[in-house]
């Protein structure tokens, strides 16, 4: 089973959502970052649930435990590790799922490719996972801020066919209603909002489309041809538990442009290159042109739904299967820092990548040989 993403910089993931809990183990995180936990904190409860009626009603703290490569709180450069246990465990909600498989789920893949599977909250392919790229993600924006004055920000631009097609300055939540659906219209989030609370009560569900803004990245970043900026940011969102589609820049609207329409032409301005238009998305041959970088990440309706369905069992037999356990109506709102989160390790991955790909960055400083106080 792949557990572990990223090259340079890394996160092993390990836990169930009906275990003891979630852990991550990040590897490659430079020594001397000083690690603001408070916002590693911050970054979990923007994606733990019940914190609106529109989200499962699973509550847990999502706090987390810091168990190494740190002293005080300034890494060493050593593997950190985090841990956060589970504190709402109600397995028996799954006892019925023992032998039948739920249309949409893992339970027939899982089955068929290991010979065994655990049916309290899908195991390992329960999005409670996701806790640990949140984590490392939050370690990677921190790590990027030091870097260079980079920006991450994703929101919610639509939820079935509600659509926000604004691009907001920065992303401010006010109102109640914007912070439970992550859309940075007033108007729009409070329909949004009563629409998914009206999905709730017909026990059905409904998915939606996450926008991410990335300012600040340099060009430079990316590796070309198999290891592509565009291709790995692909490769983290596909992974995210219910997506299904992924595209950058102009993504399938560019299909409907000529040419000379789409091409981004550049000029100088204060000595940098720019360019006129941003079809390319940020990143042209792979690699990052200095512009931002924006993409939008698409999430199916949620499986698991309060009303009966039809399927079968582990012995092929039809059986009608009962909505039961915690689920969200929608996973789009609660997906908002996990995109961030993916976002920021690939940048910084690549980032690390970049500066193992020029000889002088390899050379030996005579600096690295003082004592620190000479």
């Amino acid at each position: 089973m792949s557990n572990t993403f990223g090259t340079l910089y890394t996160i092993t993931s390990f836990g169930e959502s009906h275990g003891e809990g979630i852990g991550v183990v990040i590897d490659g995180c430079p020594a001397g970052v000083e690690l603001d936990l408070e916002f590693i904190q911050s970054e979990l409860d923007r994606r733990k649930p019940g914190t609106s009626r529109i989200t499962t009603q699973r509550k847990e703290s999502d706090t987390f435990k810091l168990l190494s490569g740190h002293v005080g709180n300034v890494t060493t450069g050593t593997p950190l590790g985090f841990f956060v246990p589970n504190e709402n465990v109600r397995s028996a909600d799954y006892d019925h799922l023992s032998f039948a498989f739920r249309p949409s789920h893992s339970d027939y893949t899982y089955l068929a490719k290991y010979g065994t599977r655990d049916h309290k909250g899908g195991g390992r392919s329960s999005a409670r996972e996701t806790i640990a790229r949140v984590i490392g993600g939050a370690v990677a924006k921190q790590v990027l801020a030091q870097l260079g004055d980079v920006k991450i920000e994703a929101w919610v631009q639509s939820i079935h066919q509600l659509k926000y097609e604004g691009e907001p300055e920065s992303i401010e939540l006010e109102t109640d209603y914007q912070k439970a659906v992550r859309c940075p219209d007033p108007e729009i989030a409070e329909k949004m909002y009563n629409f998914v609370d009206q999905i709730r009560k017909e026990g059905d569900s409904v998915g939606g489309v996450i926008k991410c803004r990335v300012k600040g990245i340099p060009p430079g970043i990316g590796e070309p041809i198999y290891n592509k900026l565009s291709s790995q940011l692909s490769a983290a969102m596909i992974s995210i538990n219910a997506v299904k589609g992924f595209e950058f820049g102009s993504g399938f609207a560019g299909t409907e442009l000529r040419g000379s329409e789409h091409n981004d032409v550049f000029y100088t301005e204060n000595e940098r290159v720019k360019t006129r238009t941003n079809h390319s998305g940020g990143i042209q041959g792979g690699i990052s042109n200095g512009e931002d970088i924006y993409f939008r990440v698409a999430f199916k309706p949620t499986s698991t739904i309060m009303q009966d369905q039809q399927s079968i069992n582990s012995e092929g037999e039809e059986i009608t299967l009962k909505g039961k356990g915690r689920h969200d109506p929608c996973v789009v709102p609660r997906a908002v820092p996990i995109v961030e989160s993916m976002a920021a390790m690939v940048l910084l991955d690549h980032w690390m990548l970049r500066e193992s790909s020029r000889l002088e960055k390899l050379k030996s400083d005579e600096s690295s040989y003082r004592l620190p106080n000479k």
